[in-house]
C-alpha cells in the first residue's frame, strides 16, 4: 500500500451510495476522494496517485469500464497501475468475469456491508509483484537447513501441482478454498514462497467477497503457482 493511510477514489453517480462509500472507508482509515461520474473519477485518476479506486459500473458519462480503459492507456496518468474495483447492483456471473478479465481486481455488489468495505480496502494497492519467488534466506531462517529446505520444497511443489489440477472446482466452494489457502500460506513460509504467500493473502480477502457470490480473479494466482513451480524446478 502506498501509505498506512491508503488513498481511496470513489465514484459513483448516486449520492446516497457515494456518501456511504466514502464515510465507511474512512471509518477504516482511509482518505477519500469522490467523484459523481466517470468523466470526473478518470480526470483526478490522472492528476493523482490513489492506492485504490472504486467504480461504479453504470454511471451515465462513463462506467467503470470506460474509465479503466481510458486510465490504462494513458502513460502519464498518475494512478495508471493503481488497481481498480467494479461496483454495482445487478452483474451476473457472466458480467463478472468479464470486469475482472477487462482488468479489475475484484466486483463489489451493492447494497454492500462494511465487512464487505473492508475486506475491498485491504486490496490496495501492494508491493508483493517486487518480492522475490523463492527467498533462500528466508526458507533457512524458518525451516533450519538446506537440507530440510529442500525437502520441504519437494513436497511443496507436488502440493502446488495438485491445487492447479484443483484449483477451477475449489473456486466454486469459498471455504474449502479458504482451508486450502490457509494451509497453503503456512507451506510458503517453511519454503520461502515469499511472492505466492502475498498472493495467497490477496486471494484470502477475495474469498471473503466470494461468499457474497462475486466472482475470484483466479488467473493472476495460477500465474504465481506456476511461476513458483517453475523456480522450484531448478532451486
Amino acid at each position: 500500500m502506498g501509505t498506512s493511510q491508503p488513498y481511496v477514489l470513489v465514484a459513483d453517480d448516486d449520492a446516497p451510495t457515494r456518501c456511504f462509500l466514502g464515510d465507511a472507508l474512512r471509518q477504516f482509515g482511509a482518505r477519500v476522494a469522490l467523484a459523481s461520474g466517470g468523466q470526473e473519477a478518470l480526470g483526478l485518476a490522472r492528476a493523482e496517485t490513489f492506492d485504490l479506486l472504486v467504480l461504479d459500473c453504470r454511471m451515465p458519462d462513463a462506467g467503470a469500464v470506460e474509465v479503466l480503459t481510458a486510465l490504462r492507456s494513458d502513460s502519464h496518468a498518475r494512478s495508471l497501475s493503481s488497481p481498480a474495483i467494479a461496483s454495482s447492483a445487478e452483474l451476473n456471473t457472466d458480467e463478472q468475469q468479464a470486469l475482472l478479465a477487462t482488468g479489475f481486481h475484484a466486483v463489489l455488489l451493492k447494497p454492500c456491508t462494511l465487512k464487505d468495505l473492508q475486506n475491498v480496502l485491504a486490496l490496495a494497492a501492494t508491493d508483493r509483484d517486487t518480492l522475490p519467488v523463492l527467498d533462500d534466506g528466508l526458507a533457512v531462517h524458518t525451516s533450519g537447513t538446506p537440507a530440510v529446505v529442500q525437502a520441504l520444497r519437494t513436497l511443496f511443489k507436488q502440493e502446488l501441482v495438485n491445487l492447479c489440477q484443483e484449483l477451477e472446482a475449489l473456486s466454486t466452494d469459498p471455504k474449502a478454498l479458504e482451508a486450502r489457502l490457509h494451509k497453503l500460506r503456512s507451506s510458503c513460509g517453511f519454503c520461502g514462497a515469499a511472492s505466492l504467500s502475498e498472493h495467497i493473502a490477496s486471494l484470502q480477502r477475495h474469498v471473503k467477497l466470494a461468499h457474497r457470490g462475486v466472482m475470484l480473479p483466479l488467473a493472476e494466482f495460477r500465474r504465481s503457482v506456476v511461476q513458483t513451480i517453475q523456480a522450484l524446478d531448478v532451486s
